[in-house]
């Protein structure tokens, strides 16, 4: 019992992901007002971006850039490349496209809402269903 209990205390920050993800997924779910549905879609996004960034993390790792890899005859390094050593960075690079397809889309969706609002005067779903429904 005590092993699984510091288990699930060592990988706290996925926890902290899932709520943030279930938060997110509720407020596209269960809200009503468009701005609200908006903000939980950028909030369930960021939970996924810190998700990944955290899966590449390695505690003592360094860049990958091979050290003394540079040189000639005796200053070049001839060590084995061990992969343990280094961070991948590829999540780190997808998460950054990630963060800016994120923005972009914030963005967009709020621009549409504005025009939403313009056409219908509110920015609650059932309103707009139902003077959808009326025309």
């Amino acid at each position: 019992m005590a092993e699984l209990l510091s288990e699930i205390v060592d990988k706290y920050n996925y926890w902290l992901y899932i709520i943030l993800m279930m938060i997110g997924l509720y407020a596209m779910i269960v809200k009503n007002n468009l701005i609200k549905k908006l903000v939980g879609m950028n909030i369930f996004q960021t939970a996924i971006i810190l998700f990944y960034v955290s899966i590449g993390y390695k505690k003592d790792a360094t860049i990958p850039i091979i050290k003394n890899a540079h040189g000639h005859g005796a200053q070049a390094a001839h060590k084995a490349i061990e992969a343990a050593e280094y961070i991948n960075p590829l999540p780190h690079v997808l998460m950054l496209t990630a963060i800016v397809v994120s923005v972009a889309t914030f963005g967009v969706a709020l621009a549409l809402i504005i025009k939403i609002y313009q056409g219908y005067q509110t920015l609650e779903e059932d309103e707009i269903r139902m003077r959808l429904r009326e025309r």
